[in-house]
């Protein structure tokens, strides 16, 4: 018995070693129950894509923009964006917030469905962290759209993803605080 002390101890070691967790704050930026649904992962929590099942690479090279659900959703108008705040790393964002996806007019009734219908103002751009940068976390965000709201980007946020002024453009439309957030971390998949 006292021989399998050590054994469950180094067991113990090399797991928690090998498992990257979530910090406290990267944690609680989720909340209000909004699901994106890849072909083989279906994330309604913070977590970090583990690179087991090659799920890092086909995130970044292979599927397509997911399937947004959101059970709450009501019969009004919602704004989905997705971004890297950590671009080109969390050390350094530079170029941060990177809009991978902004959609507007989001049909309430759709995204119950699992869909999106709505007018993309930035097409759906997969994440691709750049190689030995480290975590990025990317963050989908779904708001209520103000009634007569004309959501749309300025001429000079058209010309560039990078270095997006995120809480401008939300402060703009009146957008307030995201109703559902879920974000997932992840690195390139070649590291």
């Amino acid at each position: 018995m006292a021989g399998l002390a050590p054994f469950v101890v180094l067991c113990v070691f090399i797991l928690g070693a090998t498992q990257q967790t979530l910090n406290t704050q990267d944690a609680s930026f989720c909340h209000g129950g909004l699901e994106v649904i890849y072909p083989e992962l279906d994330i309604d929590k913070c977590l970090i894509i583990p690179k087991d099942r090659n799920l890092r690479e086909k995130v970044s090279t292979v599927w397509k923009a997911p399937q947004i659900y959101f059970s709450r959703a009501q019969q009004k108008k919602y704004v989905l964006a997705m971004v890297d705040p950590d671009a080109p790393s969390r050390t350094k964002p530079t170029s941060a917030h990177w809009r991978h996806w902004l959609v507007v007019n989001i049909q309430g009734k759709a995204l119950k469905n699992g869909r999106i219908q709505g007018t993309t103002l930035t097409d759906y751009l997969p994440p691709t962290p750049p190689h030995n940068t480290g975590l990025h976390r990317y963050q989908f965000m779904l708001f209520e759209q103000p009634a007569d709201a004309q959501v749309s980007l300025t001429k000079q946020e058209k010309s560039s993803r990078g270095k997006w002024d995120f809480q401008a453009f939300v402060k703009r439309f009146d957008l307030g605080e995201p109703v559902a957030a879920v974000q997932f971390l992840t690195q390139n998949y070649k590291d």
